[in-house]
């Protein structure tokens, strides 16, 4: 154990897209990963606040991994700057003794109270800190007094850290503007288990009758996919009304279906919008659990993802996964990594809803069109994964501690 790097990881509570990663470093012979979390409300029942439904998920969230929770101050089930707030970090990163005090602290986030906390005591400990967030510039417009406040903070953060985990090309240039070009920056790639979902998309395809039969949908229709939370920002409406403009003529239906996976705060008005346009072919699948999307992976022709300021959207790398072709607009922050225009899919000005209607007929203007889109997305995924994760954190931990090898 002494010649091990001991890593803390500290990070808000479970969540069901970092447990299989975090499983995945704890596999590393040389390393020692403890994750501290703030809460343990999402291993619990409870209401996400995004989807509006009652949520327990259905992954496995805390094997595979050493983990404590640390003890609570304060706690919500929706975390933010100001929750949860715990107590003992501190003496936790310092150990009871000289052989269990850690030699790193990786952090995810900056603005919580929790992770400036934890930052502050790694400084005070001597402890290097490697920081990974999802923010890139073009999320937000900054400007004035807010630009000013925040370009002040990012000189007190530049003192708390040693090295940043860039999710994607879009987070890398957010750290270099804030942090400087001199800053160091290791790439850890926001991935998914490319694995599971490959597996869970190839049993999926046996079962493929099944779930066409259970929503009413044609076989032989193509299928455009929208999978996430019914919210404003998401721009679902946007998807529906670009639908209604792939019909041929008006009262002709458009020839393929739209499906809609998850639920959230829009949805009466989505379902409204889909009533007063008349058309039949829309399908509100409601909220479905992790383990089971890559059922509705296998059935889409084409997914799509509209969102307005969205840091990264895992659910595309999750249906790439599946082979499927992709169109999310230019504020989904993977799409600078992962789609190319016209090769994976398609990327449209966000909230321009005649673009993306061309994008839908870009795409699904043939059956080989969508599929050799899906390929190439399949292919680009595979380089994509946990394994370039493993390798970026390596070389930051091996930076800043001198006793890794990367």
């Amino acid at each position: 154990m002494t010649n091990k790097v001991r890593l803390a990881y500290l990070v808000s509570h479970p969540i069901q897209y970092q447990a299989p990663l975090l499983r995945r470093i704890a596999q590393e012979p040389d390393i020692d990963l403890t994750v501290f979390f703030g809460s343990d409300f999402s291993v619990r029942d409870y209401k996400d606040v995004g989807f509006g439904v009652g949520v327990k998920w259905d992954v496995p969230l805390l094997d595979g991994y050493r983990y404590e929770f640390l003890p609570l101050l304060r706690d919500t089930a929706s975390p933010g700057a100001l929750s949860p707030i715990n107590r003992g970090i501190f003496s936790r990163l310092r150990g009871r003794n000289g052989l269990d005090r850690f030699d790193v602290l990786w952090v995810h986030g900056y603005s919580a109270v929790n992770t400036m906390q934890g930052m502050l005591a790694a400084r005070s400990l001597g402890i290097p800190v490697l920081l990974r967030a999802e923010p890139w510039l073009g999320d937000r417009p900054r400007g004035g007094p807010r630009l000013i406040v925040k370009q002040l903070f990012f000189k007190l953060l530049r003192g708390l850290v040693d090295a940043t985990l860039p999710i994607g090309t879009l987070n890398e240039d957010y750290w270099r503007y804030y942090l400087g070009e001199d800053f160091p920056q290791f790439p850890m790639p926001y991935a998914v288990d490319n694995q599971y979902f490959q597996s869970r998309s190839r049993e999926a395809h046996a079962r493929r009758a099944e779930l066409l039969k259970e929503l009413n949908l044609d076989p032989s229709r193509p299928i455009i996919l929208f999978a996430s939370k019914l919210q404003s920002r998401k721009r679902c409406q946007d998807l529906v009304e670009a639908y209604r403009n792939l019909s041929p003529a008006p009262g002709i239906e458009p020839h393929p279906y739209l499906v809609i996976v998850g639920d959230g705060e829009e949805r009466a008005a989505l379902e409204k919008q889909v009533a007063e346009s008349g058309i039949a072919g829309v399908r509100f699948c409601g909220f479905r659990n992790q383990s089971e999307l890559p059922r509705f992976f296998d059935i889409a022709t084409v997914f799509v993802l509209p969102s307005r300021h969205e840091p990264w959207g895992l659910i595309v790398n999750e249906v790439m996964n599946a082979g499927r072709a992709v169109i999310v607009s230019n504020e989904v922050g993977s799409q600078a990594d992962l789609v190319t225009d016209g090769v994976e899919g398609c990327v449209f000005p966000a909230g321009d809803v005649p673009a993306l209607a061309d994008a839908l007929k870009k795409v699904l203007a043939t059956p080989e069109t969508a599929a050799r889109m899906g390929q190439r997305g399949l292919e680009r995924i595979q380089t994509w994964s946990y394994e370039e994760d493993i390798r970026g954190l390596r070389q930051a931990i091996a930076a800043v501690t001198r006793r890794l090898k990367p």
